[in-house]
């Protein structure tokens, strides 16, 4: 808006009118992102694995499996709001990174929400913090909300500061304060370097099971 176009108006049309503007930009810095296309990999690289491991088509995001490795955002992200859709086979296994380097293991130098097909025998005797929902390693996902393998799922995930919260099908299985976790006191008694860091990718993981997400977007939190 130029300015030279406002003489002669009056005082409160012009505060209304740069108050209209500057609403509008930060709606704009807070706008959901989509982080699929539906139909190609832009926006995504592989990190480890072949990215030919990974296909998008039809509005899905999807691995076959193979020789895993997992996928990340060429963005980075600090604090924000994830939504996503997410459909397992059964005994499948997956994993959705927050604020994850490119380097190392993201499931601890970065975070890892977990995603598993928890009814399958083979997970019967895993760890409470293995559970879908999960923040793999530190809390555990309060248990109910999954669904059977075979059925569309959703996340909706906070990352902001210190707080990671996990809503799963509409349940929120976890609130968790890292500022909880740290050296010394995370529940799998393993390091994780990776709840200092302030941002990073989103990645997905190829669990060498098969997955598939769809519906994927981000916003940015002040």
């Amino acid at each position: 808006m130029r300015l030279r176009k406002l003489f002669g108006l009056s005082p409160l049309f012009v505060a209304a009118a740069l108050f209209s503007s500057s609403m509008a930009l930060a709606d704009d810095a807070t706008a959901w992102k989509s982080l699929c296309n539906g139909h190609d990999l832009s926006g995504w690289k592989a990190i480890s694995g072949p990215l030919s491991g990974w296909h998008a088509e039809n509005g899905v995001l999807y691995c076959d499996g193979g020789v895993g490795g997992w996928l990340a955002t060429t963005d980075q992200y600090k604090d924000f709001e994830l939504e996503l859709e997410f459909r397992l086979p059964a005994g499948g296994n997956s994993g959705v990174f927050l604020r994850a380097p490119e380097t190392g293991n993201p499931a601890f130098d970065g975070m890892e929400i977990q995603v598993l097909d928890d009814e399958a025998p083979v997970y019967a005797k895993i760890a409470p913090w293995q559970h879908c929902g999960s923040l793999y390693g530190l809390a555990p996902a309060k248990l109910g909300a999954a669904k059977k393998a075979g059925e569309w799922q959703k996340y909706f995930i906070v990352c902001d500061g210190q707080r990671v919260k996990v809503t799963l099908n509409g349940t929120l299985v976890v609130d968790a304060d890292l500022a909880d976790y740290q050296e010394g006191k995370t529940t799998d008694g393993k390091p994780h370097p990776g709840i200092k860091r302030t941002q990073g990718v989103v990645g997905l993981q190829n669990h060498e099971t098969g997955i598939e997400y769809r519906n994927l977007r981000i916003r940015t939190l002040p």
